[in-house]
C-alpha cells in the first residue's frame, strides 16, 4: 500500500498539505518568515505518535469492555541543540479518568499498541528513546 501526501508552497513559509482528503496548514513563526498559520512540522510528529496510539488504546479498550470517561494522550519530545535539529527521546503519557479502572487491562492495551499496531511507535522507536507511563485522573 502507498500513501501519497501533497503539500503545496502558499505564501512566506506557509505550506497546505492535503491528507485524506483535509487541508492541514503548516506554517512558521514570524522571526523565521512565518505567519503562525498552522503547526510546525516536527510537532506533527507528535501528533501522529499521539493520534495513532491513542487510537490504538481506545479501540483495543472496548474490546475489552472497559469505558473510560475521559482519555488524553500527551507526548512530549526533547530536542536536539545542534542542526539538524530532531527529537532524540519521546514520552507517552496516558491519561484516564473513570470508575474502577482495570490498570492490568490499561496497561495491556498501551503495551499492545507499543509493541504490535502503532507503525509510528515502531518507526520512532528506531531513531530515538520512546517511553511512556499511565496517569489515573481524578
Amino acid at each position: 500500500m502507498k500513501h501519497i501526501v501533497d503539500t503545496e508552497y502558499k505564501d512566506g513559509m506557509a505550506f497546505v498539505s492535503k491528507v485524506n482528503g483535509h487541508d492541514i496548514v503548516i506554517d512558521a513563526v514570524a522571526e523565521v518568515g512565518g505567519q503562525n498559520l498552522g503547526p510546525r512540522p516536527k510537532e506533527l510528529m507528535l501528533a501522529a505518535l499521539g493520534g495513532c496510539t491513542g487510537m490504538d488504546v481506545i479501540s483495543i479498550l472496548k474490546k475489552m469492555r472497559v469505558e473510560v470517561d475521559y482519555f488524553n494522550v500527551k507526548v512530549e519530545a526533547e530536542m536536539t541543540e545542534e542542526h539538524p535539529k530532531h527529537y532524540n527521546a519521546m514520552h507517552i503519557i496516558y491519561q484516564f479518568k473513570g470508575k474502577d479502572l482495570p490498570l492490568d487491562k490499561l496497561e495491556k492495551a498501551i503495551n499492545l499498541s507499543q509493541e504490535r499496531y502503532c507503525g509510528v511507535s515502531f518507526v520512532y522507536r528506531k531513531a530515538m528513546k520512546l517511553t511512556h507511563e499511565i496517569q489515573i485522573l481524578n
